[in-house]
């Protein structure tokens, strides 16, 4: 049975170490990182087949996870620590030079738990799907999970993709998208309007399901639901409900928390409501 109140302590943590991380180098993305939290939560310690002592980079053999908006790599790097791939200290050398942490995810340092390097939006999708490709033709009857933004959807590539999969039935592939209303330059209704998104990928042939981001159960639920149903004949999104900065009440549900790291004070407030769980780094 799902431990919820496990996952929310983990959660909480996490929004702990992406403030640091940010705060110490005064560079990086907490906005999207805090409102992703719960669902790198649910999936690295509930949902996704993976060992960290058994993973490779090819991913033979277990679940795949691929983070298309490379940006959030704070949210990514804290769930990896947590989850064991890497020690917790390492958290302290996010975006230094020669680091394994760099701003966007590497895979040239070889830090575990790193598919693909990502961050060049809109790319995200195509790979995640050449993956799950790769497993049907190695008969690895696991599953490749993807997180995209909503802003990153402007990008054309996507909707090249979003054709290909359901014509080529990739069914074991969990697309997800954090559907939070915000990017760099403000809210994506005013930068570039992505109307009807559940109506658009319906119509482009997937089963679209829907849930609340900051509801660990329903993401669990969820995530499980989207998992039993792969290798059906069916290519499935998820529209996933956040507020960027979610946690901290001066970052929660504006645009200008995307790329901006917190001052002293603004740490120290940040730190005040997030209540220390596990340990930090």
């Amino acid at each position: 049975m799902t431990d919820i109140k496990k996952l929310e302590e983990i959660a909480t943590q996490i929004r702990r170490d992406i403030v640091r991380m940010v705060h110490k180098v005064q560079s990086g993305h907490p906005g999207g990182s805090l409102g992703c939290t719960d669902y790198f939560v649910a999936l690295f310690f509930e949902v996704l087949n993976h060992n960290q002592d058994t993973w490779t980079i090819e991913g033979t053999g277990h679940d795949i996870f691929v983070l298309s908006n490379g940006h959030i790599s704070p949210v990514y790097y804290s769930a990896l620590a947590r989850s064991g791939y890497f020690p917790i200290q390492e958290l302290n050398t996010f975006r230094h030079l020669d680091s394994r942490l760099q701003g966007h995810p590497t895979t040239h340092e070889g830090l575990p738990g790193i598919h693909i390097a990502t961050g060049s939006l809109g790319q995200g999708m195509s790979a995640a799907i050449g993956m799950a490709l790769g497993k049907k033709l190695a008969n690895d009857e696991n599953v490749v999970f993807s997180l995209h933004g909503d802003g990153e959807l402007q990008e054309g590539q996507n909707w090249e993709a979003l054709m290909f999969a359901p014509h080529n039935k990739v069914d074991n592939l969990i697309i997800t998208i954090d559907y939070n209303g915000q990017q760099i330059d403000g809210a994506t209704k005013d930068v570039l309007n992505l109307g009807n998104l559940k109506d658009k990928l319906t119509s482009f042939g997937w089963e679209v399901l829907e849930m609340d981001g900051h509801n660990l159960r329903e993401i669990v639920e969820t995530l499980n639901n989207a998992k039993a149903n792969t290798y059906k004949g069916v290519c499935q999104a998820i529209i996933m409900k956040t507020e960027m900065g979610q946690g901290i009440d001066f970052m929660v549900g504006t645009h200008k928390w995307h790329g901006v790291a917190p001052n002293d004070e603004q740490l120290g407030s940040a730190l005040n409501q997030l209540p220390l769980t596990i340990g930090d780094y």
